[in-house]
């Protein structure tokens, strides 16, 4: 099973990119949808539907982007003014839910999730999020069912994004090898995502599959842009594993130059390879 350690703290920038990606795509679909914005008041004059749709738009917009910015009071205050335009909005439900769970509300971001698969319930991103929520709480079959789901919906444009927190979570709960067969997925569909790349060497790696994780830790080390002190230090773990020691002191060089001050730099120096 994939321990706090590197799993956690190595994907934590790559899944709140996948998170921030999704809402930032709702907002910006939700403009070309406008009977999804009327949806919610049936019985009122077109002229009153589409000023309602603009203001729960605006506000919807609003509320992503300060979600994106880490303003997460500003989010939660901009996407409740777009329900108030607009109660049964399933897009501000579910960027609602992304905003209680970020604030530590889980009981509300749960019921915003709920509310918003009761008005959408083939909405591939609203299935995306809960089951993203579900699994950071343990919650592994609930949430495996929502991946699945959202993967099986045709109209679904972002499959390789739930494949990935979907093989993440299932290394979470053990399933090694179901998690590389569902990373792997993710991979064929995104071959140049990082996030995908370094979750599958991880899992790899915690196979015994060493050589094929070091495959997919060099494809993100030999980009300046992408390499990390989580990514060169997982790599200095393979190359521990297949005895090569030149291989580990020059990973140690970079992690000391680069991140001097970083814990896999502490780890490195402290020779603690299999903690």
């Amino acid at each position: 099973m994939i321990r706090d350690g590197w799993s956690r703290d190595a994907t934590r920038w790559m899944l709140l990119a996948a998170l921030l990606c999704l809402v930032a795509w709702n907002s910006v679909h939700a403009q070309g949808r406008s009977n999804d914005f009327g949806r919610g008041n049936p019985t009122a004059g077109s002229d009153e539907e589409s000023d309602a749709s603009k203001r729960a738009r605006i506000r919807l917009d609003l509320a992503g982007a300060y979600f994106s910015e880490g303003r997460l009071d500003n989010a939660l205050s901009e996407v409740r003014l777009a329900l108030a335009s607009n109660p049964d909005l399933p897009q501000a439900l579910n960027l609602q839910g992304l905003v209680l769970a970020a604030l530590g509300e889980e009981q509300k971001a749960e019921d915003s999730f709920k509310r918003a698969l009761q008005l959408a319930s083939t909405d591939g991103d609203v299935m995306h999020n809960y089951g993203w929520f579900l699994c950071q709480r343990g919650r592994y079959p609930e949430a495996e069912k929502l991946f699945q789901r959202a993967v099986a919906t045709p109209q679904y444009r972002t499959p390789n994004r739930t494949f990935l927190v979907q093989g993440i979570c299932e290394a979470r709960a053990g399933q090694l090898d179901l998690a590389e067969l569902t990373l792997k997925r993710a991979y064929e569909l995104e071959p140049a995502n990082p996030a995908i790349a370094m979750n599958l060497a991880d899992v790899l790696y915690r196979r015994g599959e060493y050589e094929r994780a070091r495959f997919y830790v060099r494809r993100v080390n030999n980009n300046a842009e992408l390499r990390s002190a989580e990514t060169l230090w997982l790599a200095a773990r393979i190359e521990n594993r297949l005895a090569n020691p030149q291989g580990v002191r020059d990973l140690g060089n970079q992690l000391r130059s680069s991140y001097p001050n970083s814990r896999e730099a502490a780890s490195f120096e402290r020779g603690t390879f299999d903690e």
